[in-house]
Parts: C-alpha cells; structure tokens; sequence
C-alpha cells in the first residue's frame, strides 16, 4: 500500500494544469509532504514502543502475582524461600533470556525449529525489532518459569532452582515461542511456505499455549520428580 503522505513531481504537474512555475511547486509541496510523512513516523514509533513497553510492564508484574499467589501457599516459614525463588527467575532468567533464548527464539534467518542469530543481542537491534520488544519478550519469558515454582514449593533448593529457570527461559521457552511467534517457525502463522493445519498455522495472541502451556507441563514435571513434600 503507498504511503498517503508521500508523492513526487510527476504526480502534481498534471494536477497543477501548467501552471507558472508549476515544477517548483510540485517539488515545494513534495518537500512538505516529506516533512509530514518524517514526523508522523516518528510519532507512530513513539506511540508503539511507549505501549509496547507498558505491556512488558504489566506482564512483569505478574511475578508478582506469582509470588503472593505462592507465599500464601506455604508455611510462614518457607516464606521468603518461595520470594527468593520468584526473584531468582528475573535475574537468571533475565541472564539466560539475553545471552541465549532471543537468538533462539527470534535469531533470524533461522530454520523452523530453532533461531540462530543475535546471541547476547549482538548485531541488535534491527529495523524490524528493538530493545522494547526484546523486554517485552523477555518478561513472558520469565513468566513462563514463575508459573512453576508454585508447584515446586518447599521441595527443592535454590541451586536446583537456579538450574532450571536458567534452562527454562535460556532453551525451553525461546524454543516453543520460535514455534509459534517467530516468522520462521514451522507452526507460525507468518511462515509462508508452510502448509500447518490447512496453511493458516497457529495464532496464539497472548501466550495461552507459547507462555502458559511451557509454565504448566514444566511445573508438573517439577511436581513428578519432587514427589510430595
């Protein structure tokens, strides 16, 4: 689709109908529209990173909901224990989400299974994404790991902790997301030479399967090898 506000001289001089100094005028309005069209991008830009970023904020702070859902879960005792944990799944995840699981997740040109490119964000940003988009991306990640450690509770150590919330969002998650999000994946919507369920592929708008699936089958896998406290 062409940009309303562009245009050229060739498009104005049969409208101005050979009017003195019409080239000059073609060219004059052009520039305007040039000027318009520069500020309106700028603007859209604004506008779509300040939402995107207020986005990353409100699934952030589902660690925190996370975290009271689980503190009130436990003994008085194993309180800060079950806080710590939610902590430990910001910064190592965080950790692991930036040094691996974007490039996994989103590093292309990539294959269907699995990104390769923009390890520790090197050769980042592009003109397709930026930094909000990686925060945004980075907070699902660490929500995906928080959902497991309800069901872990008061049963495992934070050595044992840190391990899998480093794997969770450095390997497991970046991977289902490249999936499902990635333009490159073998389920995604946006791959064009994929032919996944009829050719339309899999939408998931808000990470029900990428994000809450990962969490849930992580965490009951978690239940299974703790056993019962």
């Amino acid at each position: 689709m062409a940009d309303p506000t562009s245009c050229t001289a060739s498009d104005l001089l049969p409208l101005l109908g050979g009017a003195p100094n019409a080239t000059a005028a073609a060219a004059f309005i052009c520039t305007r529209f040039e000027a318009v069209s520069a500020k309106l991008s700028d603007a859209t830009y604004a506008i779509d990173n300040t939402y995107l970023l207020f986005s990353a904020y409100l699934v952030f702070a589902m660690q925190l909901g996370f975290a009271m859902l689980c503190a009130g879960s436990v003994r008085a005792k194993n309180t800060m224990n079950i806080m710590l944990t939610n902590v430990l799944d910001a910064a190592a995840g965080g950790l692991s989400y930036y040094l691996f699981g974007y490039a996994f997740a989103f590093g292309g040109p990539s294959n269907g299974f699995i990104g390769k490119h923009f390890f520790g964000l090197k050769e980042y940003p592009t003109p397709a994404a930026d930094y909000s988009f990686f925060l945004y991306q980075w907070a699902f990640a660490i929500a995906a790991a928080g959902i497991t450690s309800g069901s872990i509770a008061e049963r495992t150590q934070f050595v044992a902790y840190l391990i899998y919330s480093s794997f969770l969002t450095g390997f497991v998650y970046p991977i289902v997301s490249h999936w499902f999000w990635s333009g490159d994946g073998w389920a995604g919507a946006g791959k064009s030479d994929g032919n996944f369920l009829f050719g339309s592929g899999v939408i998931d708008f808000a990470g029900s399967g990428v994000v809450h699936m990962v969490g849930g089958i992580a965490g009951l896998w978690g239940a299974l090898i703790e056993g019962p406290g």
